[in-house]
């Protein structure tokens, strides 16, 4: 599954954060220079704003806690004068006042106003006044309430990624550093209390630096986090393409039995498959069970083909074992039988095509010498009946001879293809007269339709060839008479194709021959190839095209054989 985008930053906000505004107001104008020169954007533009919300309401949640625990502090604990000992009235005002800017703050920010640089400032203000303003009223820095500012500091630099951690360490020392001034110089401090106070100072800093270092390791680990889970999403879309897209089928099983994945190819293969994820492998295919059964027992035996009773189609199985235990899931793997013996046929007849090839060439002359010869012998008139008639087997095998050499050397052919618009009405018009003077074929007994003024796109001499062994297949078969084969053009189901069909009113197909009819050497011709249909197909293939036998929608009651060709318009 592709990974969630992670939300940015809204333009409004980071506008706010990164540019000056102009306000009425001077408090409101000072703060926005403020923002726009001393915060940046917290954190890149890859952080999820959202995420950024969520720890600054965090963090007034925190300070609204520790103002409830400065309150029954100060009045579970009053005659200890833990807090208020200089002034209570001070100390009262400043924990109110403290917890109603905690509430303040709490929902500004779930309003998320303002910009979240100014409302962490304003926080981390917030604490500093606070917390000074209630030392001053504790007597000074010896009450150790600026320890709490320790915990400010650090959650502050962590939430804005150490960029403002200085900054902030500079306020809170600054603040702490003028409250012991003045208990110097107004109240009963004395000099040596400064230096307290500067370690105090100091610690600020030292978590500032602290909170900057672990806010640079927190946002590389996030990016690393980030890359490693594009890279786990995109690893996770290829294996689902991959799984998706393969030729074979799989089904993983758990040691129960249990489907817990398959892919789209094992349902096409076997059909009890259909939507099982999360059923019993013995329910939805019982002969896969029985043979994971046996394989379970027996992991080197090797399983016969087999036929789904529901797609009809032939198939093969492999299990593979996922881990070491017994028993264990197990992947098992479907394999088509009909395409691997597809394969195993084109292998074979490339392998074939050569070594005919290379015969082929090498039979056509002698071959045209001896049909040179007994045409010579043919005209000689003193030859009796008998010589005649063994002449003219001669050159009928001849002639037989060389069409099979023609057709095997198509089958090296395939790959040359030039398609190119051709005119249909001038095409079969010359390609007509051709056939029926070569094939020597009275030219009424064709009937040519031509439904549509489209051209179609083929390479031409491939196109003769297709054509030239349908027709001739056709008028072999056909009745003879006037009109027996039909060869028409029309439009299409799909607007960007024609249909070219091939029909006569003979015998058609047998039931039996239908499956293996466009098989390489199947025929049904004791004077055929065997070839005629198979290279018809392959440079129909070649073309983008698509042949097919269609039942005889011409001639009436269905009669004779009909061929369909889908070829591109243009």
């Amino acid at each position: 599954m592709k990974p969630a985008p992670i939300p940015l930053p809204a333009r409004s906000d980071l506008d706010k954060l990164t540019s000056p505004v102009k306000l009425a107001s001077p408090a409101t104008t000072l703060a926005a220079s403020f923002n726009a020169v001393l915060i940046p954007v917290l954190g890149d533009h890859h952080l999820a704003l959202a995420a950024l919300w969520r720890s600054l309401r965090a963090f007034c949640i925190y300070r609204l806690v520790i103002a409830l625990i400065l309150a029954i502090t100060y009045l579970g604990f009053q005659r200890f004068q833990v807090f208020g000992a200089t002034s209570s009235l001070m100390a009262t005002s400043v924990i109110v006042i403290y917890f109603v800017v905690s509430l303040s703050l709490l929902a500004a920010a779930q309003m998320r106003f303002p910009s979240a640089g100014v409302h962490l400032t304003a926080q981390v203000v917030a604490d500093v006044v606070g917390m000074t303003l209630l030392m001053h009223a504790s007597g000074g820095t010896r009450s150790g309430i600026g320890l709490l500012l320790l915990i400010t500091l650090a959650a502050a630099g962590l939430v804005s990624r150490g960029r403002m951690a200085f900054f902030h360490a500079a306020l809170a020392a600054l603040a702490v550093l003028f409250e012991q001034s003045w208990q110097l110089l107004y109240q009963d401090g004395n000099a040596g209390d400064f230096v307290p106070s500067g370690l105090l100072a100091a610690t600020f800093f030292v978590v500032a630096g602290l909170g900057h270092t672990l806010a640079k390791y927190a946002s590389g680990a996030e990016k690393i986090a980030e890359a490693r889970g594009v890279d786990l999403a995109n690893l996770a879309q290829i294996n689902e393409l991959v799984i998706r897209d393969m030729q074979d089928g799989f089904v993983v099983v758990d040691e129960g039995g249990m489907i817990r994945q398959h892919n789209p190819q094992s349902e096409t293969m076997v059909g009890g498959l259909h939507d099982a994820t999360g059923r019993s492998l013995a329910d939805a295919a019982p002969q896969i069970a029985v043979l994971l059964g046996h394989w379970q027992r027996d992991q080197a035996r090797i399983f016969p083909m087999m036929r789904d009773a529901i797609t009809q189609k032939d198939y093969q199985v492999r299990f593979v074992a996922i881990g070491e235990k017994r028993p264990s899931p197990t992947v098992v793997f479907i394999e088509d039988a009909g395409r691997i013996r597809v394969q195993a046929q084109q292998m074979k007849l490339v392998a074939l095509g050569r070594l005919t090839a290379s015969i082929a060439h090498e039979i056509r002359n002698p071959l045209s010498s001896i049909n040179h010869a007994s045409e010579l012998l043919k005209e000689d008139v003193d030859r009796n009946e008998s010589d005649q008639r063994l002449l003219t087997i001669i050159q009928q095998n001849a002639h037989r001879l060389d069409r099979m050499v023609q057709e095997v050397l198509y089958l090296n052919r395939r790959d040359r293809a030039h398609p190119e618009p051709i005119d249909v009405a001038a095409y079969l018009a010359q390609f007509l007269r051709d056939f029926c003077a070569n094939e020597k074929v009275d030219q009424s007994i064709v009937s040519l339709g031509i439904e549509t003024p489209r051209r179609l796109v083929f390479d031409r001499s491939h196109l003769d060839q297709v054509l030239w062994n349908l027709m001739r297949n056709a008028c072999r078969h056909g009745s003879g008479q006037v009109g027996s084969v039909q060869l028409t053009v029309r439009n299409a189901a799909a607007a960007e194709t024609l249909w070219l069909v091939v029909a006569d009113d003979g015998p058609g197909v047998a039931i039996e021959a239908m499956p293996h009819l466009f098989e390489p050497f199947f025929t049904t011709d004791s004077q055929g190839t065997g070839l005629g249909l198979y290279i018809a197909r392959e440079l129909a293939e070649v073309n983008g095209a698509q042949i097919e036998y269609m039942a005889n929608d011409i001639f009436a009651a269905g009669r004779g054989a009909c061929f369909r060709i889908t070829v591109k318009g243009a």
